[in-house]
């Protein structure tokens, strides 16, 4: 099926493959997976010969779980018509076993067998984990075990992991270890559905497709950079797992550091293949370490109490479902790092992420250093406000300049103006979920957009320090900042005491 109202893409679409989805009865596959693979097809972006087999537990037949997606994307707005849908499910399967039983394996090897020859997909095979943290290896494992891990005859075996990749450094390694005794590195497709939104992609066409940025992206004309990753919600059902997690590990460590290196890297040999990974590679490798005392004075952390968001009244986080009363997770984290290399030394970046925050709101940061205020000095102004660009990721996907221009009139009066561009002005749909450009990134084997193993170990040699010493310091103040609110007020001091500000758009 394709969308006759589509331009002919720009990109060949992805390699024949058979696509398994363990835990396909989850959220993740409902909200994002299914929906995001219904784009593809729209975008003429899918293979001509492909199926979807979807493994979990649940005892079902392929009707009856072609029924219950069907039933699930009609709550969506991204769900195909009824054609679409005719089509798009006749190549959905389902299989029903337990991750951890080897028999399980033995009937997905004869299922993938019957499938390969059904729908001609050369022996390509994309296996999605779509599980908790604690099946990866397992079940890469049961794969090994089931000769189903690595490529027949001409085709390619490749497996895309979730976050959380680790909970720490050792355990980062560990889980390496184990995919790797399996696995190649180029098999292995490390997945954050961050790196996979327009804006966060138009970083690099922003900073490399344009003349004007690249000879003031340095530590010359920038003053800092800031990164903010702001929620409204709180844990959402995710009590259990999130109270084990805590922001530094859920959002900074992942998607913030990756945010950090895209703007951050020195621009790469090409896009493809390697570059940009290497590039970003280096960059984590140049984050200062922090000691003990930095730490102390360079981060905070915060957890929310019950306040009022959009006129309702919210529970604390210690009063959430499956959360400790006494718990000393953290559900917002703020730090100070700076990069030690050429371009950047001396540029402090300042990270913030929270829960149950005044808005949702993602978004970068660059402020440009001040001009000379000589020229201004007979119009009565004390400084010149610095020039910023504003990275727009959500909900609102755009990008801003503000700059200084003239008031009319006889006398010189400066006024903020704004040049500002929004992903509205395409004119295309905003339904995707972030996880179209992945995985046919995946089916193509363009690994650009994923963690690669050392970056995933560079990210938590970085946070790990900070992780040992709030272990070995619990938090006194807990909770200590209101739902609603834009954090705890340690987070503006630590801004404050080098004479700057967060920044919030209006």
């Amino acid at each position: 099926m394709a969308d006759e109202t589509r331009p002919a893409p720009s990109e060949p679409p992805g390699d024949r493959c058979i696509i398994v989805i363990f835990g396909v009865t989850g959220d993740l596959t409902k909200r994002k997976l299914i929906p995001a693979l219904c784009n593809l097809l729209s975008y003429r972006l899918m293979p001509e010969d492909y199926a979807i087999l979807g493994v979990a537990r649940t005892p079902m037949n392929d009707s009856e779980f072609r029924e219950q997606l069907k039933r699930e994307l009609t709550q969506l707005p991204c769900r195909p018509g009824p054609k679409a849908w005719e089509e798009f499910a006749r190549r959905i399967y389902y299989l029903s076993g337990n991750i951890n039983d080897p028999q399980t394996y033995k009937a997905l090897a004869a299922r993938l067998s019957e499938l390969a020859k059904k729908h001609q997909t050369d022996g390509n095979i994309l296996y999605y984990l779509a599980t908790p943290p604690n099946a990866f290896a397992p079940i890469v494992r049961h794969l090994g075990d089931a000769k189903l891990a690595q490529p027949q005859d001409r085709g390619w075996v490749r497996v895309i992991i979730e976050k959380p990749f680790g909970t720490d450094l050792e355990s980062a390694r560990e889980l390496n270890r184990q995919l790797r005794q399996v696995l190649s590195e180029d098999q292995i497709y490390r997945i954050d559905h961050y790196l996979g939104k327009e804006t966060v992609q138009n970083i690099l066409v922003l900073r490399f497709a344009n003349g004007i940025f690249e000879p003031i992206w340095n530590r010359r004309y920038v003053d800092h950079v800031q990164l903010m990753v702001a929620e409204e919600l709180g844990v959402e059902g995710r009590g259990a797992y999130y109270d084990q997690t805590g922001a530094l590990r859920d959002v900074i460590q992942n998607h913030m550091f990756q945010l950090l290196a895209l703007i951050a890297m020195e621009p790469p040999v090409s896009f493809q293949g390697e570059g940009t990974r290497n590039e970003k590679e280096k960059v984590l490798s140049a984050i200062r370490l922090l000691q003990p005392e930095e730490i102390l004075t360079n981060v905070v952390r915060g957890q929310y109490s019950p306040g009022i968001i959009d006129g309702k009244k919210v529970p604390g986080y210690r009063s959430e479902p499956n959360v400790s009363p006494n718990s000393k997770t953290e559900t917002y984290a703020a730090l100070k790092l700076l990069i030690d290399n050429w371009r950047w030394a001396g540029v402090p970046f300042y990270l913030r992420h929270g829960k149950r925050l005044a808005r949702r709101d993602t978004e970068i940061v660059i402020q440009f250093t001040r001009p000379p205020l000589m020229f201004f000095r007979q119009t009565g102004l004390e400084k010149i406000e610095s020039n910023r660009l504003i990275i727009h990721v959500q909900p609102e996907e755009g990008i801003r300049i503000q700059m200084k221009a003239k008031v009319p009139g006889p006398e010189i009066q400066l006024k903020t103006v704004e040049l500002h561009f929004s992903y509205q002005e395409f004119g295309v749909s905003t339904e995707a979920t972030g996880y179209e450009r992945l995985l046919h990134d995946c089916m193509i084997g363009d690994s650009t957009l994923f963690h690669r193993e050392d970056m995933v170990e560079t990210a938590w040699r970085v946070v790990t320090p900070i992780l040992d010493v709030w272990a070995s310091l619990p938090p006194r103040d807990f909770p200590n900042y209101g739902a609603g609110s834009w954090g705890p007020a340690a987070a503006d001091e630590l801004i404050a005491r080098d004479g700057r500000h967060w920044i919030v758009s209006e």
